[in-house]
């Protein structure tokens, strides 16, 4: 063992690096693979840090050196994969660990349809591998650019009443503890520790290992038309999200017209989508430029977005397109550039009067939209994006799942756009407003997006299980390793946390007899 090994992060770890990382039995010390100088941003740039160390490891000898380094030192790690999420969650001054090194696919079942994954692959490379094998995952969200865990850690959805969350296709996790140990959890084993951590938000331990159920690989077969959106509140109780098993909508509210998309698995021949004015780069940098000018002459964003709408869509109602895709290309959109994006789950029975008294407030209608802000001078950025899910019929629900308990869940999406990295004026009051409208409808908040006016204690109010995960989250992490100001600020760091720690019962964790917890096959 080399005495001084690592001592450039003497200042950082203590000596303590130097013993911790020797491996007698390879005779080797385990690599620490750290920098000083990283500066972290999201996606969207919406928010930056630079933490004291940025790591990135490519074993779980690597990942518990690390662990039981923070644990010892009293530092506090936050994981971070893309950065997709617009939200500071990401963000920390201590050590950061990312895990795009660590994506390997470790084991499968080709009878079953299973596979385990190092918890770094990003989903476009967990596509990639279930494509080789003639699998798909069933559902997906809009984007494939997260890594698998933070998809399953933030409730990540698609739309579709025939799915619910990502998550409810992962049969098992593996998570590595504070106390550097690692524990296996399923429906079967774990149980608690299983459905707290399928929505973990960071907060339990490092999610080192997936396992997840593949379906056969399809095509989808899609198709988009524009009505109005008059025609489509009246369609909403008749037939508007049972038409198809994949049907997603998004509100223009400028042009009053939505664009309804379907889809269903078809046995077809691949067929391109239409030509997107969005996607060439002249249109890109258009919008991009439009939408900036906008910022400073806030009265023309209508009509920047009409003029918008009419070079995507034309004006006329009707189909605007139709195409066969593999099921990840047909599934996926291009976000184009930076944007804030706050986005809520409701009832979907809510979903007309959510958004008829939204259209009012948008259109200075206040006593109709009853809702306790001006929108005098507020414009805003279309589409409002319009999906729906359903994770009650599976049984394996989340305890911090978004989605409502008892039925089918809509959800709308906010967006704002950025342009040229600008926030638009205006906008904390627009999320005010929706936000206080969802909330006046029984909606809690995508846990990934930028929600401004919940307290700890909306969100407490909002979970029934909150008390158990925080009890549980406490129970892992005695040391507060993985406490990030993040959770603090919105979960943990209240009177309401203080409570359940003392009041609530320990959960049992089980142990495979023999092993140290490093178990993340598909059977066991």
């Amino acid at each position: 063992m080399n005495p001084e090994a690592y001592k450039e992060f003497y200042s950082y770890t203590t000596d303590a690096i130097s013993s911790l990382s020797w491996d007698p039995i390879r005779q080797r010390h385990i690599p620490f693979r750290a920098s000083l100088r990283h500066k972290h941003s999201t996606w969207a740039r919406t928010n930056h840090a630079r933490p004291e160390l940025y790591l990135k490891p490519q074993s779980t000898d690597e990942l518990q050196l690390i662990v039981n380094l923070a644990r010892q030192c009293g530092k506090q790690i936050v994981v971070v994969g893309s950065g997709h999420s617009p939200s500071d969650m990401t963000c920390t001054t201590s050590w950061m660990i990312n895990l795009d090194d660590f994506g390997a696919v470790v084991s499968e079942d080709t009878e079953k349809m299973q596979i385990v994954v190092e918890a770094g692959i990003r989903l476009y490379a967990f596509i990639s591998e279930l494509e080789k094998r003639g699998w798909a995952m069933p559902n997906l969200g809009s984007i494939a650019d997260q890594s698998i865990a933070g998809a399953i850690a933030t409730s990540t959805h698609g739309s579709s009443l025939h799915h619910g969350l990502i998550s409810e296709s992962v049969v098992s996790l593996t998570l590595m503890l504070s106390s550097g140990k690692s524990v296996y959890c399923s429906m079967d084993q774990n149980r608690d520790l299983f459905q707290a951590a399928l929505v973990s938000l960071g907060g339990l331990g490092i999610v080192t290992h997936v396992g997840f159920q593949a379906v056969p690989a399809f095509k989808i077969g899609w198709e988009q038309e524009v009505v109005s959106l008059s025609q489509f509140l009246k369609s909403w109780d008749h037939g508007v999200w049972t038409r198809a098993e994949f049907v997603r909508c998004w509100w223009f509210p400028y042009s009053e017209r939505t664009v309804v998309w379907h889809g269903e698995q078809v046995d077809e021949p691949s067929k391109p989508p239409p030509q997107s004015w969005y996607a060439g780069k002249i249109g890109r940098m258009t919008y991009e430029v439009l939408l900036y000018f906008a910022k400073w002459f806030p009265s023309f964003m209508p009509d920047v977005e009409r003029y918008v709408f009419y070079m995507q869509f034309g004006w006329e109602e009707g189909v605007k397109g139709s195409a066969v895709q593999k099921s990840y290309e047909a599934l996926t959109l291009d976000c184009l550039f930076s944007q804030l994006v706050n986005e809520w789950a409701i009832p979907l029975d809510k979903g007309p009067e959510a958004i008829e008294r939204l259209n009012h407030w948008l259109s200075g209608r206040q006593d109709l939209a009853r809702i306790p802000y001006s929108s005098k001078g507020v414009y805003v950025h279309a589409p409002i994006e319009v999906r729906v899910s359903d994770s009650t019929i599976k049984g394996q629900k989340p305890w911090l799942d978004q989605s409502m308990a008892d039925g089918p869940t809509l959800y709308l999406n906010a967006t704002l756009y950025r342009p040229f990295l600008n926030d638009i004026p205006h906008w904390d009051t627009y999320y005010a407003a929706f936000e206080y409208l969802m909330k006046d409808l029984g909606g809690k908040p995508h846990w990934a997006k930028n929600f401004i006016t919940p307290t700890r204690k909306d969100i407490w109010d909002m979970y029934p299980k909150m008390a158990s995960w925080v009890k549980l989250r406490e129970q892992l992490d005695p040391s507060h390793v993985f406490a990030s100001e993040w959770l603090k600020r919105t979960l943990i760091g209240g009177p309401e946390a203080e409570k359940a720690i003392a009041e609530e019962e320990d959960f049992a964790i089980t142990f495979l007899e023999g092993d140290d917890g490093n178990t993340h096959g598909t059977n066991e």
